[in-house]
């Protein structure tokens, strides 16, 4: 078979059965779950989860480090 001339249908199918040869229909499932789409921006809930400093923060942060050096010069 040549995927370049195979269908798209017929490439999920293909793909579908490759899956279950080689994980097992639970690991096939496991892994399809894996790909479905999710609600949220993991980029703004990430820093929510880590609480993670936002920019000015860090960029204060920064500032006040070099003065307290600069102070202990």
């Amino acid at each position: 078979m040549n995927a370049s001339t195979m269908t798209d249908c017929e490439i999920h199918e293909l793909g579908i059965q490759a899956l279950r040869e080689k994980l097992g229909p639970d690991g096939a499932i496991r892994f399809l779950l894996q790909l479905e789409k999710r609600e949220g921006d993991y980029s703004v809930d990430g820093d929510q989860w880590l609480n993670a400093p936002d920019v000015e923060t860090i960029a204060n942060q920064i500032r006040e480090a070099r003065e307290a050096n600069r102070d202990n010069e």
